[in-house]
């Protein structure tokens, strides 16, 4: 072999090297890069677990929260309803007490000193009447006035319980 050759083989010889360690760096480059992926991977992934536990731990508490709102809701809405309905059979008592005449309703009469004129109490009335003087009611008047009370209890009724709704939902 000459030595221009030699000289070329060498230079070959150099090349080959050198391309092979370029090729090295770059693999060893690419095994620090992906080292450095893995572990920002993982914490990636450690991130969004706290992340999700998290979220978690704040549904349940939610969940929570919401349970024991309708708990309470749900008593509130019983008392109401037992208040409800015992005043729906106290009205009906006392109706059932007028339409029998066991039950008579009876207002105060407004005395006129000046007029030295006072209405007598219902004529024939049984009984003695202490006090001021009363006139009886008609019982179609006293139902009518049974009514009109009714409906306003259940009007205070549904009130109080819409109130104590706002306040358990505002707790």
């Amino acid at each position: 072999m000459t030595p221009a050759q030699k000289l070329a083989g060498l230079a070959l010889l150099i090349l080959a090297l050198m391309a092979s360690a370029a090729g090295f760096a770059w693999q060893v480059q690419d095994w620090r890069y992906g080292q450095r992926l893995a572990e920002q991977a993982g914490l990636h992934k450690d991130d969004l677990t706290a992340i999700s536990n998290a979220a978690a731990a704040q549904t349940r508490i939610e969940q929570d929260k919401r349970l024991g709102l309708e708990g309470r809701l749900q008593s509130i809405d019983e008392a109401h309803f037992k208040e409800f309905s015992d005043a729906q059979k106290n009205i009906s008592r006392l109706r059932d007490h007028l339409a029998t005449s066991d039950l008579r309703l009876s207002v105060l009469l407004a005395e006129d000193p000046a007029s030295g004129c006072n209405v007598p109490s219902a004529p024939g009335a049984v009984g003695v009447v202490h006090g001021a003087a009363r006139a009886q009611l008609d019982p179609a008047h006293a139902q009518r006035i049974i009514g009109i009370t009714d409906a306003g209890d259940q009007g205070l009724i549904a009130l109080r319980a819409c109130q104590a709704y706002v306040r358990a939902v505002l707790r």
